[in-house]
């Protein structure tokens, strides 16, 4: 399918590339959060129900449970529901074991787990990538595990970085050679799961130009942070856009 002119197709992660990102991006979401006042911790974030402490305590749990099988097999297991597993359910569990912990603490302990977790998260994609992971609400799809080993974590991690950021009012790192490359990442997955022509200008340095086919409708320009926070739910571009454009920032996208 040819391309408007001056677009490209937007090409998913690589397994090269996936450790390297995953692992800087553990980098900055930490060096953000160890900079945080007293103040910063109670703030709300753009996840209702979660407060600051909370995201930091969810990105610990996450980290502790892909550094360690025992943990990993201990959370998988407190939060299926059938066959599949509760995402929410999963996110609740790490905050609650670690609401008692200090901002410190948290920090050191994903200080010591993330090198580990990025590690085998690697390992175990490699080795058992093609296996069919049964995930639940509220995705309700079935992932190999590949793609949650090295999309999602990483994804989800990068968005919460977003989260600290917004809600704390602290600057965000953002580069095109990291998060440019999620971004990328992020609308090749998008267009795979709409599978309509479309043309996107993002704008930032996380941006680019991207397409498929030639649409009907005038290329959407936003900020390519903002997209992503688009179809992570957050924010209200979804709702000004107009059109199909409207329709396809509304398709989902897991994070």
């Amino acid at each position: 399918m040819s391309l408007a002119p001056g677009f490209v197709a937007a090409v998913r992660l690589v397994a090269g590339e996936a450790g390297t990102l995953a692992m800087e991006e553990h980098l900055r979401f930490r060096d953000l959060v160890s900079k945080l006042g007293t103040s910063d911790w109670t703030r709300p974030t753009d996840c209702p129900a979660w407060n600051v402490h909370d995201m930091l305590a969810h990105v610990c749990g996450a980290a502790e449970a892909n550094a360690s099988p025992l943990e990993m097999a201990r959370q998988l297991r407190r939060a299926r529901r059938g066959t599949r597993i509760d995402v929410d359910a999963l996110s609740a569990l790490q905050i609650a074991d670690r609401v008692s912990l200090t901002p410190a603490q948290l920090i050191e302990r994903l200080r010591r787990a993330e090198r580990r977790a990025v590690r085998l998260r690697m390992a175990l994609a490699s080795a058992a990538g093609f296996v069919p992971l049964p995930v639940g609400e509220p995705v309700n799809e079935n992932w190999p595990m590949r793609y949650l080993l090295r999309t999602i974590y990483t994804r989800d991690l990068w968005m919460h970085r977003i989260d600290v950021s917004r809600a704390c009012d602290r600057p965000l790192q953002v580069t095109a050679g990291h998060d440019g490359r999620i971004v990328a990442d992020l609308v090749a997955d998008w267009a795979g799961r709409h599978g309509r022509p479309f043309a996107l200008e993002l704008t930032g340095p996380a941006g680019g130009r991207y397409g498929v086919g030639r649409p009907a409708w005038e290329p959407l320009e936003m900020d390519a942070i903002e997209f992503g926070r688009t179809l992570a739910g957050r924010g209200d571009a979804a709702a000004r856009a107009t059109g199909e454009a409207a329709a396809l920032l509304r398709v989902p996208v897991p994070f």
